[in-house]
């Protein structure tokens, strides 16, 4: 993504199927072109433009957005700047389509834009290395209890920013890009704002429906070589406030679900994939083991700190002599030379024990082991899976408000057995996948793995056997 052009450009291309709606109050003369290879030319205008031209948001160049995924599919090197540039035009696209149809109506301010676009710009500015691993994998297990999210990182590292930059902007507006970026912490927005529809924007916690799915769904498909079936632009054409919320036409039931079974396709294909997983857990344990000489973990206590923390930090391990990073040196060589954690095999936990599923533990398995394996907590890793489609075991599409057409002021839910008897009747899985350490020790860990299916389940769920050829691998072969 480069710098294209500069000041006095008129006459942005169109041929972008996500070309923004051009508003009055965009002045082109001070704004800044890039192309990008997702939504092709974006406008950066001269307040985002002070936030991005500063080391703190530079820093997410060196953030993958996938994380440890390009070492299975190697197109996955994106990041989380070109991320954030693209939530900054959705966003820009979403609030003044809005003004364009119904800003009479609406009040819509260009304090409101403004706002909206910095929120989009800003949202992932406190985003930790390796996508969300550092803070579901490593943080919990070197720091005991700690409640840790990089959406509240984010709102420090904003005020950091405006602080060490002398950024002019207007306090409330400040105030009210960091309510949009945590609009949807613990599930729910936050209903008694006015103009509550615009907290929807970005970080929707009313239903999930935002310009940040809209932007990784499109780039992450996109970057790992996938199809998309999921057409975001139908949504953003369509869309409508009522009642103080964004709703939709009732012929894109399907677009919304296609959103939501893509990103639970996703998960299941791509983030979640085995080989990433193992990946990801060697990353970990190398962390961790570098935790106490680097000081890792301590870099989450200040901003001024935090933002020298990023991907390079396995680098700088590999390449270190000091003594003290030799097993997670030794660790990070493994990876390079593509002598993985084994993945040992998987279950889907059956529908009707979902509700009381109690995660599977390493000592489970261990004590599932037969009589002549001598396995330990070091040789096992257990990790479970869930997938759904962000509303849990309930159906998304439940909580999505929908309109007739637009002669229609009202809105209303829709069941999806009047749209589709082909929808699926359940909306979550949980996947438990083992692991080991050590390849001779596959053989040992798959059996005692199915020995747990059949105590637990009093069968074996997984779909097929640890293949034999797996079981005979031995440290050398591997």
């Amino acid at each position: 993504m480069g710098d294209c052009t500069n000041k006095g450009d008129f006459f942005p291309s169109c041929t972008t199927s996500t070309a923004a709606v051009i508003s009055p109050f965009d002045d082109r003369r001070f704004s800044k072109h890039v192309h990008d290879n997702v939504h092709g030319n974006i406008y950066l205008d001269r307040l985002s433009l002070k936030f991005i031209d500063t080391e703190q948001f530079q820093r997410l160049r060196d953030l993958k957005q996938l994380g440890l995924t390009y070492m299975v599919y190697p197109g996955a090197v994106h990041s989380r700047f070109e991320h954030s540039l693209g939530v900054y035009w959705l966003a820009s696209d979403a609030v003044h389509r809005l003004k364009t149809y119904q800003g009479l109506e609406l009040d819509i301010e260009s304090f409101d834009v403004q706002t909206v676009k910095l929120a989009g710009l800003l949202h992932d500015v406190g985003h930790g290395p390796f996508s969300h691993m550092f803070e579901r994998e490593f943080l919990p297990r070197v720091c005991d209890g700690l409640k840790w999210s990089h959406e509240d990182m984010s709102l420090k590292m904003i005020d950091y920013i405006v602080d060490e930059h002398s950024i002019d902007i207007n306090s409330d507006c400040l105030k009210k890009v960091k309510e949009m970026i945590v609009a949807s912490e613990e599930g729910k927005s936050v209903s008694s704002k006015e103009k509550q529809f615009l907290y929807d924007i970005v970080a929707n916690g009313r239903n999930g429906v935002d310009v940040d799915k809209f932007d990784y769904i499109e780039r992450d498909t996109r970057a790992c070589g996938l199809g998309c079936n999921f057409q975001f632009q139908r949504l953003m054409e369509t869309m409508r406030v009522i009642d103080n919320e964004i709703c939709y036409r009732a012929k894109e039931y399907l677009t919304i679900h296609k959103l939501f079974s893509t990103r639970a396709d996703l998960h299941r294909t791509v983030y979640m994939h085995p080989k990433v997983k193992a990946i990801e857990l060697m990353v970990v344990d190398a962390l961790i083991k570098a935790n106490d000489h680097l000081q890792i973990a301590s870099y989450i206590d200040e901003p001024a700190q935090y933002w020298m923390l990023d991907d390079t930090i396995v680098k700088r391990i590999e390449t270190s002599t000091h003594q003290d990073l030799e097993e997670s040196r030794n660790l990070i060589r493994r990876i390079r030379r593509r002598d993985i954690y084994q993945y040992c095999n998987e279950f889907a936990v059956p529908k009707e024990n979902l509700e009381h599923f109690k995660n599977v533990t390493a000592q489970d398995i261990i004590c599932s082991q037969n009589s002549d394996a001598h396995l330990n907590d070091e040789d096992v890793i257990v990790t479970n899976i869930k997938i759904d489609l962000t509303s849990g075991r309930n159906n998304p599409l439940e909580r999505i408000s929908f309109f007739q057409d637009y002669d229609s002021f009202e809105k209303s839910h829709i069941k999806d057995d009047r749209v589709s008897h082909l929808l699926p009747a359940c909306c979550q899985d949980m996947i438990v996948r083992v692991y080991t350490r050590k390849p001779e020790l596959v053989k040992a860990v798959s059996e005692a793995f199915e020995n747990c299916q059949m105590k637990t389940y009093g069968k074996k769920t997984q779909v097929h056997a640890t293949p034999e050829k797996k079981k005979r691998l031995s440290y050398h072969e591997q």
